[in-house]
């Protein structure tokens, strides 16, 4: 136990094997109960697996003494001056000794004896450990309704949709990472969102991540908790949406530029005589469909910009479909074809100019030929403008899919 409370620089820097971290903001309440959790869940982890440990309170400006009670009671205090919940666990992760890396609430609603299972599977070779309180039980009262029965389900099964996660509890706040596998994924977020950041930062990466049981109980503070459920639960859901380029932009793409296939498919096939009679869609379904076509267009080009820089920043890896594309997708290639688009559509609206002339400028039969010129147009000019926002994502390079090993 001598190793959690030393204050020398010697002591300190002897090698350690797990931390336990814990974001502090005013807990003077519920902070001895769990430093002394904390300690009993090292020293079974002693005597389990031989591991040493230390307890670090990671305080992000508590102003109620906090940080003298965890001192006197043997726990590291680091000072995270950057706010938010998850600025403070990055806090505490980069000033932790250990390799491996537990968190965990300080309101006494975790036993961090749940933590000493985690710290197992991590030595099985795990990544990272969830903790589900589905499984371990949650105390009457300790988990409001609407976060049990809609929000955590609702995030955590749009969660295992967008990313496969296979998880059933993706908001449980005891968990415990390897050193490594914290440092690759780059995490960032200040707030709540960052516990939906480093699960699917994790399974982005195709990171082995297992569960273990873990006890909810309600917890010891006689004030509201920090969690706000409606702002904390906007700022998941943006999480998800933020990271999943294939839901955020590939799915809105596929689906419009279907319906905008389907739309011009038919009309055409009727302007053109193929099919009888002058078909159900008119000019307004046609100018509906130009809309869809160049907004489809455009989403997949963000689809693509989005994941390669996910690939870039180190926490995505490289689909094949689009690392077979690399030789194509360049700053050359994206222009030369958005110029070509852009002169198809000149000759079509000259080509529409004349034959409108022709007919002594009456309005023409139909406003297909003008609606599909434009849209070439459109998807020529957001073409180029693309390749111009890819080459800077890619670094300022006209390659914009970086030569990788890793693909998913």
């Amino acid at each position: 136990m001598e190793l959690r409370g030393t204050s020398t620089f010697e002591k300190r820097h002897v090698p350690l094997d797990v931390s336990i971290v814990m974001p502090c903001l005013n807990e003077v309440q519920s902070l001895k109960h769990c430093i002394i959790d904390a300690q009993r869940a090292l020293d079974r982890i002693q005597s389990e697996y031989g591991l040493a440990g230390e307890i670090v309170i990671a305080d992000n400006g508590s102003t109620d003494g906090s940080q003298a009670l965890a001192a006197s009671l043997g726990a590291r205090v680091v000072n995270v001056p950057r706010k938010g919940y998850g600025a403070a666990i990055q806090g505490g992760f980069d000033a932790a000794l250990g390799r491996f890396l537990v968190m965990g609430d300080a309101d006494g609603s975790y036993a961090f004896t749940d933590s000493v299972a985690m710290i197992g599977r991590l030595l099985e070779g795990a990544d990272l450990c969830m903790g589900s309180r589905f499984k371990g039980g949650i105390e009457p009262g300790a988990m409001p309704w609407k976060n049990r029965h809609i929000g955590n389900p609702l995030l955590t099964g749009l969660l295992n949709l967008f990313f496969r996660s296979g998880i059933d509890d993706a908001h449980c706040g005891l968990r415990a990472i390897t050193r490594d596998a914290f440092l690759s994924l780059g995490l960032r977020g200040d707030g709540m969102e960052f516990a939906s950041e480093m699960v699917i930062k994790a399974s982005l990466r195709r990171m082995r991540i297992v569960q273990t049981a873990a006890t909810l109980s309600i917890d010891l503070r006689d004030r509201d908790p920090h969690l706000r459920p409606w702002r904390d639960g906007w700022r998941h859901l943006r999480y998800l949406v933020m990271l999943s380029p294939t839901w955020a932009f590939g799915v809105p793409a596929l689906l419009a530029l279907i319906a905008a296939g389907t739309i011009l498919a038919v009309a055409t096939c009727h302007y053109i005589g193929a099919l009888a009679g002058n078909g159900p869609f008119g000019a307004s379904w046609m100018i509906v469909a130009g809309f869809l076509l160049t907004t489809g267009h455009f989403a997949g080009l963000m689809a693509v910009a989005t994941h390669v820089a996910g690939v870039r920043e180190g926490y995505r890896l490289l689909r094949p479909s689009i690392a077979r594309l690399r030789h194509l997708l360049t700053l050359e290639t994206m222009l030369g074809t958005g110029l070509a688009l852009i002169a198809l559509a000149l000759v079509m609206l000259v080509a529409i100019t004349l034959n409108w002339r022709a007919g002594d400028f009456a309005a023409p039969p139909s406003v297909l030929p003008l609606v599909i010129a434009s849209s070439l147009g459109a998807i020529g000019l957001q073409t180029i403008f693309g390749g111009v926002v890819m080459s800077i994502l890619g670094g300022n390079s006209a390659t914009f899919i970086p030569e990788l090993d890793g693909t998913q």
